[in-house]
């Protein structure tokens, strides 16, 4: 009796994953066992990255926050201890578009917490 491989669903399996490698540079994109390794490497880096995101916008909005403190004469660890004293709870997302869309927002905002 010849030997079963299913080849309808083998073929299926790798057009799926040269589906997804589509746009990838070189081999990457059309041999079967690069185009594998690549895409669950790069399954690898987006699953790290999700977490990594998270970290890069939190830096990116203290940063901003702290250059709109500095422009108004007060630090930003200064800024955000006046603020968890006053119980005024904005998070660092939206500090960070006020500071960078509405200025005049922002500056009443660090002039609250200084003059309370």
């Amino acid at each position: 009796m010849p030997r079963s491989v299913n080849a309808v669903a083998s073929r299926a399996r790798r057009k799926k994953i040269l589906k997804r490698t589509k746009g990838f540079w070189g081999r990457g994109k059309n041999v079967w066992t690069v185009a594998k390794n690549k895409w669950e490497k790069g399954q690898q880096y987006a699953y790290r990255d999700r977490k990594v995101k998270k970290r890069e916008f939190r830096a990116l909005w203290i940063n901003r926050i702290n250059a709109a403190c500095r422009q108004n004469n007060v630090s930003y660890s200064v800024f955000m201890g006046l603020l968890h004293k006053n119980n005024i709870e904005l998070n660092r997302k939206v500090l960070a578009d006020l500071a960078m869309n509405h200025p005049e927002t922002f500056t009443a905002v660090v002039n609250k917490v200084k003059n309370s």
